[in-house]
């Protein structure tokens, strides 16, 4: 009984394709975000990345189907539990506080370009 009962609580191992999918979504895109529609720190990345100018791919978890495996293999990969997640040039550069950080430090225009 007790092993029924916690198998509702156990979370599906990570797909080593989602794994490879990810990767490669990373790599083929310049700017890539990881995001929720109603996330404030989300919109704040969304609107400083619009601000620049700059195209970037954007996937909000919580309209796709599988958000939440894609939010649990991001962790496995970045090592971030949180969004907005976000990567530029295949590097994860965190989320919207580090993003922020390098608008003020003046790099994020350099990364962009």
């Amino acid at each position: 009984m007790f092993e029924w009962i916690t198998s509702w609580f156990q979370e599906q191992p990570i797909s080593p394709e989602l794994v490879k999918s990810i990767e490669s979504a990373i790599e083929s895109n310049k700017v890539l975000v990881y995001s929720k529609t109603y996330c404030p720190y989300c919109r704040a990345t969304k609107d400083l990345l619009n601000k620049h100018q700059v195209e970037y791919k954007l996937v909000e978890l919580n309209t796709v189907p599988d958000g939440s495996q894609i939010q649990r293999t991001l962790q496995k990969i970045s090592g971030q539990k949180t969004v907005p997640n976000i990567f530029i040039n295949g590097k994860h550069i965190g989320g919207n506080s580090d993003l922020q950080a390098l608008e003020q430090s003046k790099k994020l225009a350099q990364l962009l370009t």
